[in-house]
């Protein structure tokens, strides 16, 4: 009897662990099957007994299309059944990722962030006007609120101004004008406000179990 018990180092190695031997060895038996047809019934089955293992997989697109590709993949690309969809290809599986292209910015104020030179650069180009103006105020107060999250001090607008001036190139320049940005205090607040940052203790007494009450005294 224990010469007959196998140890998973001695089998093996599973395609796709997550649907267990037994389904490997099923494909295993069709594709040892000669008639075609029984392998095409045998293989619709397998498909079958996959699905019910990922029930929360229905609803989502091409889910038998990611199905049949699986049962390729199991089998070693060697199944030759008749499937609804095209046979994946082994070199497309075994081809490394195509790297991926990030973002080389190098920003010399990186605490206002690359969504905030982004802004800027699409602003630029907009025509003169009230809602460019505007923008540009949003912009400029949302600077600020970046500014202080990174120093909990305060700064003086002309700082926030000038750099609005130097990231966009000389072309938005806020020096001179009556308008002020959000105070300091008001934008530390709200960020405190908003992340729950030195609020007020609630009024509410915690309820305490009169037996508990009791066990104190």
């Amino acid at each position: 009897m224990i010469e007959n018990l196998q140890y998973n180092n001695e089998r093996s190695d599973l395609a796709i662990p997550e649907y267990g031997r037994h389904i490997h060895k099923m494909i295993q038996q069709v594709m040892a099957e000669d008639d075609k047809e029984q392998r095409n019934k045998q293989a619709q089955a397998i498909i079958g007994i996959m699905g019910n293992l990922n029930p929360h997989l229905r609803d989502v697109a091409d889910f038998q299309h990611k199905l049949w590709d699986q049962l390729f993949i199991m089998s070693d690309f060697k199944l030759d059944v008749d499937a609804p969809f095209p046979k994946p290809s082994a070199e497309v599986l075994a081809a490394p990722p195509t790297p991926l292209d990030y973002p080389q910015s190098y920003p010399k104020y990186r605490f206002y962030g690359n969504n905030i030179k982004g802004m800027i650069d699409v602003v630029v180009g907009w025509e003169e006007g009230e809602l460019k103006e505007a923008l540009v105020y949003v912009i400029a107060n949302h600077m600020k609120k970046c500014f202080l999250n990174w120093n909990k001090d305060t700064v003086e607008d002309h700082v926030i101004f000038n750099h609005l001036a130097e990231l966009s190139d000389g072309k938005l320049v806020l020096t001179g004008k009556e308008e002020t940005l959000t105070d300091s205090e008001n934008l530390i607040r709200l960020t405190n406000k908003r992340f729950g940052k030195g609020g007020t203790r609630s009024k509410h007494k915690k309820y305490r179990n009169p037996k508990q009450q009791q066990r104190r005294k």
